[in-house]
C-alpha cells in the first residue's frame, strides 16, 4: 500500500463524528454509575451483614459474661473451698515444726536445741572454755555448729512472720553471729598451735612447713617460712593448684601463709528478717485495712494462743470425754455444745490463716519502690551480684615462737596476744616504696566444683571497716574454666570472694509444669545458658537434672529431697539461680504483671498440678500487665509423652478465665474467644469445661502439702513475670 493510501485511511479514522462520541462518553459515564451502584450495594450488603455478626457476637458475649456473673459466687465458693489446701499445710508445718522440737528434746543427744536462748548460750560458754583444740578437733565440732547455724537460719526463713516475734528475731540472729565468731575463732587457735610446731612438720626438700587439712566444709591451706630463701617464692601445695607468688620482702620474712577456704559464707552480713508488722503493712492492697486489723487481733490472739497451748487443750478435750462416760446425759448435751464451739473456733482459725497465707504469699511478689542506693565507690551491689563457692580467708600470720625439745620435753613459748596477722605492706612504707618493694602478691584459687559459674567470676574483697565486698585491690583476673583455676593479684590480704551476676539466668526463656504421678510434679525452666528441671512431691523438692549447652551436667544436688525452702537455698548457693527478690526488676528486663493476678495464676495453677500441665506462651509478653496467657493440656500421669502435644490457650485475669482463639503459631495477638467455649471466675472451672472426669479426680485427691510446695515453687520463680 502506498503512502496516499494510508493517509487515506487515516483521515477516515479521525472523521467519528460528535454525536458519536457524546453517545460513547454518555455509555461509559452509565457504565461508570452502575458499577459504583452495584459496589455501593455490596458494601452496604456487606456491612449490614458485618454489622449483623458484630452484634450477635455482642450479643453472644453479653449472654456468657451474664451466666459467667450468674455463676461466680458458686465458682469462686468451689474454688475457696479447694483453696483451703493453703491454710492445712500451714498448720501442719506448724505441728511439724513443734514436732521436731519434741523430737531433738526426747532424743537427748546432748545437742542444744538453738531456738532456745539458754541451751544455745551455755553450748557457747562451754566451747569457749575448751582451750587447746588442734585443726582436726574443730573440723569435727564445725559440722555440728554449721548444723545449728542452719537450723537457726532455717527457722527464721520457714516461720512464717506473723509466727515470729521481733525478740525472736534478734535472739536467733544473734546466736548465729555469735556461732560464727566462735567457729572462725577457733579455727584462729588451732592454726596457732598447728604453727607452733611448724618446725618439727618442716618439709625435707625445701626446710619449710606445708599442710593441708581438708574437710566436706572446710579446706585449710598453711605455709610456715621456716628458711626465709628470697629465691623459694613461688609456693604450690601439693597435689593441687592453689598457691601463692609472694615478694622479696614476704620470702625473706618470719611470716606464715594460711589459705582458709570455707564453702560457706560466715562473712556477708544476714538480711532482714521481714517482721509481722510489715507484713500486714503490706497486705492493705490485697484486704480492706479493717480486715487486715481483725485478721492481726484473731490470729494473735485465738491462733497463736491455741498454737502455744495445744497440750493442755487436749488435755481438757480428754478431761470432757472422761465426764461423758461418767456422768452421760447433761455431761453428753455440754459436750455436743463444746463440740460445736471447737468447730465453729477451728473454722475461724482456718479462715483467719486461709488470710493470713494469701497475704503472705502476696508478700512473696511484692517489688521494692526504690534501687538500694550504695555510697562507697567500687562497692558490690548485692542486690545485683551473689557471692559463690564460699569464702577464702588469706592471711599473712607472724610466726609464732616454735617449739624446742629440752630433755625430753618440748619447751614452747606462748605469746599472751595469740595470733598475730603481719601487715602488708606496712602502714608506715612511703607510697614509692610500696610500689616496688610491697608490690601486689599473685594468688591462684581452685573453683569449688560444686558451683557453677555460666560467665567468667569476678573477684571481690571484704572491706572490714566499711563491712561490704569491694572490687578494687584486684588486678590481672584471668580465669581457666576447664581448669577450674582463678589467678589474680591482691594489693593486701583478707576475706576473699567469688561473685557472679545474681540474675545472669533471667529472664526464663520458657518454662513448663508437667504431672509425673499423684502428688508428683515435675518443674522445667530454660534459660539462656541452662535447662533446669526440678521435682516436687507432697512437702520436698528435688533437682532432677541440669543441662549445660545441651549436655547434661551432674550435680550433688542431684536426688537429694529437701523441703522447698532448704532447696531454694541450696540452688542459689550451687549457682543455679532462678529465684527472683523484690529488688530483681531492677536488674533484668522482666514482663511485669499485677502481683494479686500472679498469686491467683499460681494458686489456681498449683490446685490443678496433679493432672494438667502448664507451658509459656509468646503472647504472655503482649498482653497488658493485668493479664497472663499460658498453654494448658490435661495430661494424666500414665499417659505416653506425647511428640506435638494438642496446647489450649489460656488468659486469666485473677476474676475471669476464657479460652483463647489463637494459637502460638497465629500471626497477631487477639482476645477473641475460642468457638464452643464460656467465660469462667477461675482457671479451676476453666479446664473443667474440657477436661476428663478422671483428671478432675486426681485434682480432687491432691494432697495439701503438695499443692502448697507447687505453689511455693511458682511464687518463688515467677515464672509469668520473668520469662
Amino acid at each position: 500500500m502506498g503512502p496516499k493510501a494510508k493517509k487515506k485511511s487515516g483521515s477516515k479514522k479521525k472523521r467519528i463524528s460528535k454525536a458519536d462520541q457524546l453517545k460513547q462518553l454518555q455509555e461509559e459515564e452509565e457504565r461508570r454509575q452502575k458499577e459504583e451502584e452495584e459496589a455501593r450495594v455490596k458494601y452496604e450488603k456487606e456491612e449490614m451483614e458485618r454489622l449483623e455478626i458484630q452484634r450477635a457476637e455482642k450479643e453472644k458475649l453479653r449472654k456468657l459474661e451474664a451466666k459467667d456473673l450468674e455463676r461466680r459466687n458458686g465458682e469462686l465458693e468451689e474454688l475457696y473451698l479447694l483453696e483451703a489446701c493453703f491454710p492445712e499445710a500451714e498448720k501442719l508445718k506448724r505441728d511439724s515444726r513443734l514436732l521436731s522440737q519434741w523430737k531433738h528434746y526426747i532424743r537427748c543427744d546432748g545437742s542444744p536445741d538453738p531456738s532456745i536462748s539458754q541451751e544455745i548460750n551455755t553450748f557457747i560458754s562451754l566451747w569457749k572454755e575448751e582451750t587447746n583444740e588442734t585443726f582436726e578437733a574443730v573440723t569435727a565440732k564445725s559440722k555440728l555448729v554449721l548444723n545449728l547455724i542452719e537450723k537457726l537460719k532455717l527457722i527464721l526463713l520457714e516461720t512464717p512472720s506473723y509466727d515470729l516475734q521481733e525478740k525472736n528475731i534478734i535472739q536467733y540472729q544473734g546466736s548465729i553471729l555469735e556461732l560464727q565468731e566462735l567457729l572462725h575463732l577457733k579455727f584462729n587457735i588451732a592454726t596457732e598451735i598447728l604453727l607452733r610446731q611448724a618446725s618439727t612438720l618442716a618439709d625435707l626438700d625445701s626446710g619449710n612447713m606445708e599442710k593441708v587439712i581438708r574437710d566436706e566444709n572446710v579446706t585449710v591451706y598453711v605455709w610456715a617460712n621456716l628458711k626465709k630463701n628470697p629465691r623459694y617464692r613461688s609456693i604450690r601445695f601439693s597435689e593441687t593448684q592453689t598457691g601463692f607468688e609472694i615478694p622479696r620482702v614476704l620470702a625473706t620474712s618470719d611470716i606464715a601463709l594460711r589459705l582458709l577456704h570455707t564453702r560457706y559464707d560466715h562473712v556477708t552480713p544476714l538480711g532482714p528478717v521481714p517482721t509481722a508488722s510489715q507484713e500486714h503493712t503490706s497486705t492493705v492492697t490485697y484486704f480492706g485495712k479493717d480486715e487486715v486489723k481483725s485478721v492481726e487481733a484473731a490470729v494473735s490472739k485465738d491462733v497463736q494462743e491455741e498454737y502455744k497451748e495445744q497440750e493442755n487443750e487436749s488435755n481438757s478435750v480428754h478431761e470432757e470425754e472422761t465426764k461423758v462416760d461418767e456422768q452421760g446425759g447433761i455431761e453428753g448435751q455440754t459436750s455436743s455444745v463444746q463440740e460445736e464451739s471447737e468447730a465453729t473456733k477451728y473454722e475461724l482459725e482456718m479462715k483467719l490463716l486461709s488470710e493470713t497465707v494469701s497475704a503472705a504469699q502476696l508478700l512473696l511478689l511484692e517489688n521494692a519502690s526504690e534501687k538500694p542506693y550504695f555510697f562507697e565507690e567500687n562497692e558490690v551491689d548485692l542486690c545485683q551480684f551473689t557471692a559463690l563457692g564460699g569464702v577464702h580467708h588469706l592471711d599473712i600470720l607472724e610466726l609464732p615462737p616454735q617449739c624446742k625439745p629440752r630433755k625430753g620435753w618440748m619447751i614452747v613459748e606462748i605469746l599472751k596476744e595469740g595470733l598475730q596477722k603481719y601487715t602488708y605492706p606496712p602502714e608506715t612504707a612511703e607510697d614509692f616504696e610500696t610500689e616496688n618493694t610491697f608490690p601486689p602478691i599473685e594468688v591462684m584459687l581452685e573453683v569449688h566444683e560444686n558451683v557453677i559459674f555460666f560467665e567468667n567470676p569476678m573477684v571481690a574483697r571484704w572491706d572490714a571497716e566499711g563491712k561490704h565486698w569491694k572490687t578494687d585491690g584486684i588486678s590481672n583476673v584471668s580465669y581457666k574454666s576447664e581448669d577450674r583455676l582463678i589467678t589474680f593479684s591482691l594489693d593486701t590480704f583478707g576475706p576473699v570472694t567469688l561473685i557472679q551476676d545474681a540474675h545472669v539466668n533471667m529472664p526464663y526463656q520458657s518454662w513448663e509444669l508437667r504431672p509425673l504421678d499423684v502428688n508428683k510434679v515435675l518443674l522445667t525452666v530454660t534459660t539462656v545458658f541452662t535447662e533446669i528441671q526440678i521435682q516436687i512431691k507432697e512437702n520436698l523438692c528435688m533437682l532432677a537434672s541440669i543441662k549445660l549447652n545441651n549436655q547434661k551436667h551432674s550435680s550433688i544436688l542431684e536426688e537429694k529431697w529437701m523441703t522447698p525452702v532448704s532447696f531454694i537455698i541450696a540452688l542459689k548457693e550451687a549457682g543455679l539461680n532462678i529465684f527472683p527478690t523484690g529488688h530483681s526488676h531492677f536488674y533484668v528486663v522482666i514482663n511485669y504483671k499485677l502481683p494479686l493476678v500472679e498469686v491467683k495464676a499460681y494458686r489456681q495453677m498449683a490446685l490443678l498440678s496433679s493432672a494438667f500441665a502448664f507451658g509459656w506462651s509468646k503472647w504472655n509478653t503482649v498482653c497488658n500487665s493485668d493479664k497472663v496467657v499460658f498453654q494448658v493440656r490435661e495430661h494424666l500421669p500414665k499417659e505416653e509423652p506425647i511428640q506435638n502435644p494438642n496446647w489450649t490457650l489460656l488468659m486469666f485475669n485473677g476474676d475471669r478465665a476464657q479460652s483463647l482463639k489463637i494459637n502460638e503459631s497465629s500471626d497477631a495477638f487477639s482476645e477473641a474467644l475460642k468457638e464452643e467455649t464460656e467465660f469462667h471466675s477461675t482457671l479451676y472451672h476453666m479446664v473443667k469445661d474440657f477436661a476428663s472426669k478422671e483428671a478432675m479426680k486426681k485434682v480432687r485427691c491432691s494432697s495439701c502439702q503438695f499443692v502448697d510446695s507447687v505453689c511455693h515453687m511458682l511464687l518463688s520463680t515467677r515464672l509469668l513475670s520473668y520469662s
